[in-house]
């Protein structure tokens, strides 16, 4: 028997608790993982809460994070004893998720843990770190570089938007960090921030072109943030956006495109492919300050701590990252 979280919605409502599970109840896949550490994300919050259409199959197991050691394969690539990690592929969603003691999952979705990382650190990184580089390898994709001016990362106290400041930061980018926590400013400086701007500058409804002010930016928030970011990009800037924190919306015109030749790259880390991911991951290995890993780290907490700070999550009160211990 395992422990787990487990999310169910019947006649009787949507819940979420602690259940000890039998093996048999995982479900069908190449590889058996031995779960050490897993996370708390924003979408994990909004499947065990209920409060997002997140979760496409009940029962489900939340987290879309995990790392861990093989117990068993029949996959190629990996045998009993690979240290290995997860983010994505439907974790949580469609397939039982890392938020548990045990998972089964595809071999093809995997990682091995890379060189200079344990399982902790991988999971205090997770789908936020590995995001913010899918980030900022977009933003040199589109060849936006230090020399060209500053880059706005938003939500910045998040997960993605913390780690984004601070690879930002060793890229050697002037960086300006959006929030709407004015007490985290030390936080943010810390990581490598050189301008804190108000959240309100940016969340409401705003003017097609705005004053021509970043060269590039992380964008984790959506509807009008996104919109004014776009609006406020110097000629020719590039706007990655990557999370919905504000909502889906996106209430923009196409100044900003036709006008200023504003590049807005869509970043998606569930599916993204295998190739990418490894990519992100080296480069967080070579770039990611590693005394920074544990500032961005808020907490961490057992398995049953998860449900009460998912609510927390979701109410604006966490910072960074939530490392969660499945075995604690």
């Amino acid at each position: 028997m395992f422990k787990a979280i487990l999310v169910e919605k019947d006649d009787t409502g949507y819940r979420a608790g602690i259940s000890e599970l039998d093996p048999a109840r995982l479900p069908e896949a190449d590889v058996t993982v031995r779960v050490k550490y897993s996370t708390l994300n924003y979408k994990d919050a909004l499947a065990i809460t209920g409060k997002g259409t997140v979760v496409r199959n009940f029962p489900m197991v939340p987290g879309v994070d995990l790392a861990g050691t093989v117990e068993s394969s029949t996959h190629p690539e990996y045998k009993a004893g690979d240290k290995v990690l997860l983010n994505g592929w439907g974790l949580g969603e469609t397939h039982w998720g890392g938020l548990s003691q045990i998972a089964r999952v595809q071999g093809d979705w995997l990682l091995h843990v890379p060189d200079g990382f344990d399982e902790r650190q991988s999971m205090a990184i997770g789908t936020a770190g590995y995001t913010a580089m899918l980030c900022v390898l977009a933003l040199e994709k589109h060849n936006v570089t230090p020399e060209q001016g500053a880059v706005l990362v938003t939500g910045a106290t998040g997960g993605v938007g913390s780690f984004a400041v601070a690879i930002l930061k060793t890229l050697g980018y002037t960086v300006a960090a959006s929030t709407g926590r004015p007490e985290e400013s030390d936080y943010l400086k810390a990581l490598g921030a050189t301008e804190i701007v108000d959240r309100a500058q940016l969340s409401a409804p705003g003017k097609p072109l705005g004053k021509e002010r970043w060269a590039g930016a992380v964008d984790t928030v959506g509807s009008h943030t996104l919109a004014n970011v776009c609006a406020s990009m110097r000629y020719r800037g590039v706007v990655t956006a990557c999370g919905l924190a504000q909502g889906m919306d996106f209430p923009s015109t196409v100044a900003p495109f036709i006008l200023r030749g504003v590049t807005l790259a869509g970043i998606d880390s569930a599916r993204c492919p295998i190739p990418d991911r490894k990519q992100a991951w080296q480069r967080l290995a070579r770039d990611l300050d590693r005394s920074k890993i544990e500032s961005i780290v808020s907490a961490e907490i057992g398995l049953g701590e998860s449900i009460e700070q998912a609510r927390n999550l979701l109410a604006g009160k966490v910072r960074g990252r939530v490392v969660v211990d499945v075995n604690r």
